[in-house]
């Protein structure tokens, strides 16, 4: 018996985590942050406190300081959604494509929280919307699991390669798919991507919108032409999946 999209996933709760499931700080909910785990310009980053990181920052203070778990200010910064204190340190040369401990650039810290004005001040100063994570997941992966239409769209403007494949081999595209997103699916069919791949597993996006799961995207997918009897490498059809998933429902 063929297992579900999602279950063959590694990380894709990573990918979807939400904000509420993460530990809190005494100030701030978001990241799992333990203040022990902070250096000074760690903490004055997660404040927002530009002029106490300026004053670090003219006594000689690394502005690429790593705490613990490898962040840097710009990944707290990002994190927490404090804009100005980003663009402070964008102007003070920060380096903007430093990987945390988990594998993910200040980039996609901003997407995973949806902190818009972040993303766009990273993305005008040249920050590579392209590097992955341990899963092999992009900024544009965690804007669609994020279903934040806005930021994908930001990030295609600047060039977001919209075919990135992780390790799975799910493109956004794929990704929207399996997360039951109509309107992002439209919406990335719209940017022109490529609605004939296939996953790790050789399935179609119509296999992964089998139509007793996702009747509109399915709809969707067929006036794009794709094709009904493609098989994955069980040899299964989008057929298959719809008469499995409403055996198992």
């Amino acid at each position: 018996m063929c297992s579900s999209p999602t279950s063959d996933i590694e990380g894709m709760n990573d990918l979807r985590a939400s904000v509420h499931k993460e530990e809190v700080t005494e100030t701030q909910p978001r990241y799992n942050i333990r203040r022990k785990e902070l250096k000074k310009i760690h903490k004055v980053a997660l404040l927002g406190d530009i002029r106490n990181m300026e004053q670090l920052l003219l006594h000689g203070k690394n502005v690429n300081k790593r705490d613990k778990r490898k962040r840097t200010p710009l990944h707290l910064a990002c994190t927490i959604g404090h804009a100005d204190m980003v663009d402070f340190l964008v102007e003070r040369k920060c380096k903007l494509d430093l990987y945390d401990g988990d594998y993910r650039t200040p980039l996609m810290k901003a997407v995973q929280y949806q902190e818009e004005a972040c993303v766009t001040t990273l993305l005008e100063h040249g920050a590579n919307p392209d590097l992955t994570d341990k899963f092999g997941n992009t900024a544009l992966h965690y804007a669609v699991a994020g279903e934040n239409t806005s930021i994908v769209e930001k990030l295609i403007l600047y060039h977001a390669n919209i075919e990135a494949r992780n390790k799975v081999e799910f493109t956004p595209f794929l990704l929207a798919v399996n997360e039951n997103n109509h309107k992002m699916v439209d919406l990335l069919i719209r940017e022109k991507a490529d609605v004939h791949v296939v996953d790790k597993f050789k399935r179609t996006a119509l296999m992964l919108a089998a139509p007793s799961k996702s009747p509109d995207i399915v709809r969707l997918l067929l006036q794009q032409g794709v094709n009904t009897s493609s098989r994955d490498e069980r040899g299964w059809t989008a057929r298959d999946y719809n008469v499995f998933n409403r055996s198992d429902g």
